[in-house]
């Protein structure tokens, strides 16, 4: 007989626990647990057969055939295309894109059939959003409302599409489980059903997916283990960019990223970011600087805003977006110390533009000229690029792929780079724009400023 028991578990990092608790001994969360019903069966013995051993040396390697999804920024990410029999798990906020992106795989007919299970919205809603989106070729994109995972199991097994796309993973359950959908019961079960009927059908499973509300992907950090591909689409409410970053990839790289704007008939890839970015600029203004930060293989021209106002606090605001409040802090620390600008008096505003997130040290040396350049009202050469990273001893320590970088500025004109000493050794014959090479912060604002 099956004998039933009551648990815990964390609906943050999936932490189990005989008993309730207000803060979860594992993540630190608050009021995080759930009580879940399981119904243990009976243990059985089953015989094994033969284990077999083999050297390494005698495995034969079949490499998969990619499949293009036909947009390129998302085959970008993915390493080149999707792989048969893969599963990759795309979370983000709520309107931010996950389903449209989704959808906009039906526009291609070369991955063939695709599966679309929905369990948050009818078949209408979906179609009205295929109609929306400009999807004609409608007869490859098959909808299942359903949300119990033995249904769309058995819808596989006889449909065998190319393609499955589960919207959303906290929607679906399994039967067997007591608990509630979305919970990290359900949410693990159901993932580890999928990846194992991706991997025996050889179908490819998009899972989509929730954040919480600090920006990760919502339910168990198993789930992460379970997938192959970990995407995040990330992206501002108020601004039309959105950012395909890639955190796990069996499959390929996870330093590559997918640009899209969001339009009227959804995600359109942006094929010049930097362009894009630098569109707005306002030439002439203090705190502004431009600078390149790479992601992946891409370099990307973003521009460096600072406002340094007097106070009318006790204690000066410091404020960054699209950069680590603690890089900040550190980079006026040196400017203080190293440049002898007192700051104390003085708010400190900082922000990239166009609303993307950089965590690279690249851009510390133009964050900390755009502050300067605020704070003595003085504008910035809009003709140069500002790369380097700022050392606490007020030096200018080399970054990666400086060459990249460059080449970026000088095919959008820009006529003269502000780069690290360390960098650039007999290199800059090759490149078509003037290269200055500063060893200290002082050095690069004296030249700028």
């Amino acid at each position: 007989m099956s004998k039933q028991t009551i648990r815990f578990a964390c609906q943050n990092c999936g932490y189990v626990s005989p008993r309730w608790a207000g803060r979860c001994p594992e993540c630190g969360e608050w009021n995080s647990f759930v009580e879940e019903l399981l119904e243990e069966a009976p243990k059985r013995r089953e015989s094994r057969g033969k284990v077999e051993i083999v050297p390494l040396s005698e495995v034969e390697v079949t490499e998969g055939k990619r499949l293009s999804t036909g947009i390129e920024e998302f085959d970008r990410v993915l390493g080149g295309g999707l792989m048969p029999g893969s599963v990759i798990l795309i979370a983000g906020d709520p309107g931010v894109g996950k389903s449209t992106l989704m959808m906009q795989l039906a526009r291609f007919e070369k991955l063939g059939k695709i599966l679309y299970v929905t369990g948050e919205e009818s078949r209408a809603q979906v179609r009205v959003r295929a109609q929306r989106l400009g999807i004609k070729n409608l007869e490859s994109l098959f909808v299942l409302a359903e949300t119990d995972l033995e249904a769309v199991t058995k819808a596989v097994a006889e449909f065998n599409p190319p393609v499955l796309i589960v919207d959303s993973i906290q929607t679906v359950y399994h039967p067997d489980i007591m608990s509630a959908p979305g919970s990290v019961s359900q949410v693990r079960e159901c993932s580890a059903k999928l990846a194992q009927l991706a991997k025996v059908t050889g179908t490819a499973v998009f899972i989509v997916g929730h954040v919480t509300k600090d920006g990760i992907a919502a339910g168990p950090k198993v789930l992460e283990h379970i997938v192959d591909t970990v995407l995040q689409l990330e992206g501002e409410r108020h601004y039309a960019f959105r950012i395909l970053r890639a955190y796990k990839n069996r499959f390929g790289s996870t330093n590559e990223i997918g640009i899209f704007e969001m339009q009227e008939t959804g995600l359109v890839e942006v094929e010049n970011p930097s362009e894009i970015f630098l569109s707005e600029r306002s030439y002439g203004a203090s705190g502004s600087t431009v600078t390149a930060a790479m992601e992946g293989t891409r370099p990307i021209l973003l521009e460096v805003q600072a406002l340094v106002t007097p106070t009318g606090y006790s204690v000066p605001q410091r404020t960054s977006t699209g950069l680590d409040y603690r890089r900040l802090s550190i980079i006026l620390a040196v400017v203080e110390k190293r440049m002898g600008i007192k700051l104390g008096g003085f708010d400190v505003f900082l922000n990239i533009a166009g609303g993307v997130k950089i965590d690279e040290p690249a851009i510390d040396l133009a964050s900390a000229v755009s502050v300067i350049s605020s704070y003595k009202d003085v504008p910035v050469d809009s003709g140069t690029l500002v790369i380097g990273e700022v050392g606490l001893a007020g030096e200018v320590r080399s970054v990666s792929q400086i060459e990249r970088r460059v080449q970026e500025a000088a095919k959008l004109g820009f006529k003269r780079a502000i780069v690290p000493h360390a960098n650039f050794k007999g290199a800059k014959s090759k490149l078509d724009i003037e290269i200055v090479e500063v060893q200290k912060i002082s050095e690069a604002v004296k030249l700028l400023i």
